[in-house]
Parts: C-alpha cells; structure tokens; sequence
C-alpha cells in the first residue's frame, strides 16, 4: 500500500487530476491483478511511476520511452518507439500502454508492434481518452470510442477482452472544468483555484456515481476508455 500511496502523492486533492488518476490507477490495478505476471513491458513509460501501482503482479517491469521524452528519462529501461520495441517476438508475458495511443501518428503500426513483442497468452491493457483536453502538443492527435477501440485491436489480430469506460459525464465535465480553473490560478488567485478544485473534487465523483445509477448510458461521456486485450 505505500507504494501505491508514493504513485498517488503527486496527484493531492488540490490538482486537477486527482479524480481521474485514482479511479483510472484502481481499474488498471484490478486488471493487472487479475491478467499479470512474469516480464512486463511498459509502452511509454514516462518516469514509471506505474512501478508503485502494477509492480507486484510481475517479476519484472521493463520501461519502454523514446529518447526525447519531456519525462525523467532515469528509470526508462529500454530506449525505442512504440513502431520499433529492440526486443525479440514474444518477448514479454504482460503489456502496458497507458494514455499513449492517443499520441502515435499511427496507432495501428504501434499495436501490430504490441503483438510481435507478447508472447501467445499473454495479456495487454491500455487506456485511451475519448473526451480531453489538448496536451503534449503538438504530439496529441486522436481521441477513441469503444468501437473504434475493438476495430484497432481486432485489426492488430489482438482478442478483446473488454473495453470498459472509466467514468460517466460528471467526471470528465469537473475535472476538465478543475484544469480551467487551473489556467486561472496566478497570483493572488491560485488559493481560491485550488480550494474550487478541491470542491470539485469531492463533489463531482459523488454526483458521477448517482448519475451512474440513475442515467443508463451515462457511460457515453467517459474521459477514457480501459482496453484489454489478449493475444491468442
């Protein structure tokens, strides 16, 4: 539990992220929990700070980034692009990509890489965000629905396994609303953003969770998209 709590400190009550971190970090947690083992590959790895949330399920986490990535590049294991993984076919039991498909000019190539790389059993999960905001520009060019999800995934001859959305429209609309209030904290205004931000943060969860209940097809407004996928 404390590393977990290590890969959540950097997200307070405060930051804009916060909701969305938390439930997106259970959902891959549970899955990898429940999918993982042996040698895992991390598809842009950043500063692999997922080591703290998915590090006990496998024996060993390789961290996969590019050379100019804009993160810590001291804990990347192995340097290359989600188009050319420097390792042999099936050389991993497990995949992680997370929020990274939305970057790659051609995603399709990157999963058909995925799939050379994992061994016949194995197991992969990604995220991709449906509804966000523009970020690592210029590098950001798609955003998912679940159908266009199953059809890159099918293509790229994976089995889906599921593809859950992670919240409902509460969620995404407070925490996008919690980073434009955040364009607004500077000076003497950057107390009264956070304590907006961190309202937000209590109320907008809470009201997702009834909207869940109450609206069938709340779904539809989800910030993300979780996949799994498994290679036959």
């Amino acid at each position: 539990m404390d590393n977990i709590k290590k890969y959540y400190k950097k997200y307070p009550i405060t930051h804009p992220a916060y909701v969305v971190v938390r439930i997106a970090g259970k959902y891959i947690r549970d899955r990898a929990e429940k999918y993982f083992s042996g040698k895992m590959i991390e598809i842009g790895c950043g500063d692999k700070s997922k080591q703290h949330l998915v590090g006990d399920f496998v024996r060993e986490h390789i961290g996969l980034d590019h050379e100019d990535t804009p993160h810590d590049k001291s804990n990347v294991d192995l340097f290359g692009t989600a188009y050319e993984i420097p390792q042999d076919d099936e050389a991993f039991d497990c995949i992680l990509s997370t929020a990274v498909l939305e970057h790659l000019e051609d995603p399709q190539l990157a999963l058909i890489e995925a799939f050379r790389v994992l061994r016949p059993g194995g197991y992969a999960i990604y995220t991709a965000p449906l509804f966000w905001h523009l970020h690592e520009e210029p590098r950001d060019f798609f955003r998912y629905t679940n159908y266009g999800l199953e059809y890159l995934f099918k293509s790229a001859k994976f089995e889906v396994v599921e593809i859950t959305p992670l919240s409902g429209f509460w969620v995404t609309f407070g925490s996008e609303l919690s980073y434009y209030i955040r364009d607004f904290g500077f000076g003497p205004f950057i107390y009264i953003s956070r304590f907006v931000i961190f309202i937000n943060n209590i109320v907008f969860p809470f009201l997702n969770q009834l909207d869940q209940k109450l609206h069938h097809g709340a779904e539809r407004w989800t910030w993300m998209y979780l996949v799994v996928a498994k290679k036959p």
